[in-house]
């Protein structure tokens, strides 16, 4: 290993639950900390990728085509990819072609709820694996209540936060001041406060930023 027993890292990361780059991301940054022989001190970041998406969602195959002008070659390339990298990281990514992108506000305000009760690094996982590997609508007050109770929360608190939209504004808020620190993709980590990586960088990039910043956290 190349650093042991050293104080934990602050990594920020800021990502949105409709991105599976913040998934292949997180875990990749996962064993490089493991590799390394560092642990880290975890924050996550709400961030939305579509914040204009209406309640009923869209088909991703044809959002990511009316977005980005992906052509249906590229989208099955890009799935594979995503699979495969997910499978040798030990996550599930379950693409089908009914799959939606949908609007994540209500899943970045139980974020924030869960993050009060201890359990924020526990839901944001809760919330990935609903998505991508169950395909579950993440952006239903019902089924966010669900996932709360799979992370060991009451149910009926998490769906009356929701309801009565108690973490809203603190999205927002926390939203614009990554948006106002020129955020404009995730997923983005910030190590220590000061150094940023954006983007899915594979194990081998995490572990040099980990390798450069061990003097500061040695």
């Amino acid at each position: 290993m190349e650093m042991e027993n050293l104080t934990p890292v602050r990594i920020d990361i800021v990502s949105d639950i409709m991105c599976p780059w913040c998934v292949v991301g997180f875990h990749q940054l996962t064993r490089a900390l493991e590799k390394s022989g560092v642990s880290a001190d975890i924050h996550w970041h709400p961030f939305e990728l579509n914040p204009t998406m209406s309640a009923s969602g869209q088909n991703l195959r044809e959002h990511l085509m009316q977005k980005y002008g992906t052509t249906l070659e590229d989208s099955v390339k890009t799935r594979e990819n995503i699979t495969s990298l997910g499978a040798d990281l030990g996550f599930t990514f379950d693409f089908r072609e009914d799959m939606r992108m949908v609007n994540s506000f209500k899943a970045h305000q139980l974020v924030e709820w869960a993050d009060e009760q201890g359990a924020q690094h526990k839901m944001v996982l809760g919330l990935f694996r609903a998505h991508f590997s169950e395909g579950q609508d993440v952006s239903d007050v019902e089924i966010l209540g669900d996932i709360a109770a799979k992370a060991g929360l009451e149910r009926s608190r998490a769906q009356k936060a929701l309801r009565n939209g108690a973490y809203a504004e603190t999205v927002r808020t926390m939203q614009n001041f990554w948006i106002e620190r020129g955020i404009t993709g995730v997923p983005a980590m910030i190590f220590q406060s000061r150094h940023l990586l954006v983007g899915a960088r594979g194990v081998d990039g995490y572990k040099e930023m980990l390798r450069q910043i061990s003097g500061t956290v040695a």
